[in-house]
């Protein structure tokens, strides 16, 4: 359920892709092949790979004009001499920004830091050009910054007054 939700912005949509992939691992259960000697990774392999794409289809279903947008083109600059965000957030507030991100830069962000797929992989999946997988890529992390830097401050005075 974790994956459904990093590459999704509702628990509704999660909940949906996680329905979805178990029955496309049911119905093709028949077909799994072991990829390498330890049989239970390999097979825990195959059920993520098949809730990844099950989430990729998904979103290009029910999101496609997000799906193929390049999104927000303005750049933010953030000063590197700055407390990190991410020493006083923890996992749940960073995973809620990763959904605040749109269609397209969370599931490229997704796939590349989280899953480990690379640029050319995350592109023949997403029928996108490699430059434009790590334009995406790029783009996600600043917007990523964005979001973290404003819910930072929102926790900060939060925790002033």
């Amino acid at each position: 359920m974790a994956i459904c939700e990093r590459y999704t912005k509702r628990k509704e949509d999660a909940t949906e892709i996680y329905n979805d992939s178990f029955l496309k691992i049911f119905k093709e259960i028949h077909r799994y092949k072991p990829s390498y000697e330890n049989e239970m990774n390999s097979f825990v392999g195959w059920i993520r790979k098949i809730i990844i794409y099950s989430a990729i289809d998904y979103n290009r279903k029910y999101y496609k004009q997000n799906m193929t947008a390049d999104g927000d083109n303005s750049l933010m600059y953030i000063p590197a001499k700055e407390e990190s965000v991410l020493d006083v957030m923890s996992y749940e507030e960073i995973i809620l920004a990763i959904r605040d991100l749109s269609p397209v830069y969370r599931t490229v962000l997704n796939m590349f830091i989280v899953d480990g797929f690379s640029h050319e992989e995350i592109s023949n999946q997403l029928g996108i050009a490699i430059g434009t997988s790590k334009s995406n890529l790029f783009k996600a992390k600043l917007q990523l910054q964005k979001i973290l830097k404003k819910d930072n401050k929102t926790l900060i005075a939060n925790n002033a007054g």
